[in-house]
């Protein structure tokens, strides 16, 4: 049986061939606009599966970035606390060890029982540090002030840590506690010869008694041994925050690494490739000016076209 092709199936398919191929021209002049070759889920339903999971990784790590950017303003900033609480204790060593040679008067002793005194208020000052209006070595309780200059040495901080997560399952502290760094509270309860503060007070009162007395040199020698104990304990809190900076900064160029391979990633899977749009999209519009050319000589014809 022959099939007849009437005049309006040749024009039924004609428009839906020009239909199908603007279709294609729009999605071409869409690609490039918006520089995606993803741009609703029926465009690659696969694809866009993977890409949503990039997204979602890429903002996750872009969290951990923020984290890990705090992290180390904490931790540097600490670091930078603790050199000036370094240049205390040592300023007290040299101090002490120049007290205890014995060849000074009163007068001299006194002086150096004076500077213990300001390097005493110096130590309170950097354990009442602030960073962003938050106390640096008052555990959790940042919002609280740990130290007073009259009861340094008895006064009890917060000895929890500050935890940042800087990846997945890994957490880092940024903080040290005030007991860490100055030791720990010495009250009538539990006494504490390795608190910073009472050494401090101990050796300005030793070199220069209140009221004026002959300085006490037996009790200046055994806050030397003291002191030096606490320092080599400072020592070591100074090493855990170097090594932690240290493993900060290697967090911190994993992470950017990650951020470049799943930015990568993301990208070959939803980017088009430019050049490939631009020659498809011509293509397509010659496609198109073709089929609407070859339309415009088959519907041409006319009843008096056929009687001439």
């Amino acid at each position: 049986m022959v099939l007849r092709v009437t005049q309006g199936m040749i024009q039924s398919q004609l428009l839906s061939n020009i239909s199908n191929n603007v279709k294609r021209m729009s999605e071409s002049q869409n690609q490039l606009s918006t520089g995606k070759k993803l741009n609703k889920p029926s465009d690659d339903p696969v694809g866009i599966s993977y890409a949503l999971r990039y997204r979602s990784e890429i903002s996750i790590n872009e969290q951990y970035q923020r984290n890990i950017d705090a992290a180390k303003s904490a931790v540097d900033h600490t670091d930078t606390v603790l050199s000036q609480i370094n240049d205390v204790i040592q300023r007290a060593q040299e101090l002490t060890v120049q007290g205890l040679n014995g060849t000074n008067p009163q007068t001299a002793l006194d002086a150096i029982g004076i500077e213990m005194g300001q390097l005493y208020e110096t130590a309170v000052g950097l354990g009442n540090d602030q960073l962003n209006g938050k106390y640096t070595f008052n555990g959790q309780f940042t919002d609280k002030q740990p130290y007073s200059t009259a009861t340094a040495s008895s006064d009890q901080t917060d000895d929890q840590k500050i935890n940042y997560q800087i990846s997945a399952g890994i957490t880092i502290s940024v903080n040290q506690t005030g007991t860490d760094v100055f030791g720990a509270a010495d009250t009538a309860t539990s006494p504490n010869n390795d608190n910073l503060f009472k050494i401090l007070k101990g050796l300005q009162n030793a070199f220069s008694p209140t009221p004026p007395a002959t300085a006490n040199m037996a009790a200046a020698r055994q806050l030397m041994t003291d002191l030096s104990k606490r320092f080599d304990k400072f020592l070591q809190v100074r090493s855990e925050v170097g090594a932690r900076s240290n493993r900060i900064d290697l967090m911190d160029n994993r992470l950017k690494d990650l951020d470049v391979n799943l930015t990568d990633l993301s990208s070959k899977t939803e980017d088009a490739d430019m050049a490939e749009t631009i020659t498809k999209l011509k293509t397509d519009e010659n496609v198109y000016q073709a089929s609407l050319s070859t339309g415009a000589k088959i519907i041409q014809p006319s009843l008096i076209d056929f009687l001439r």
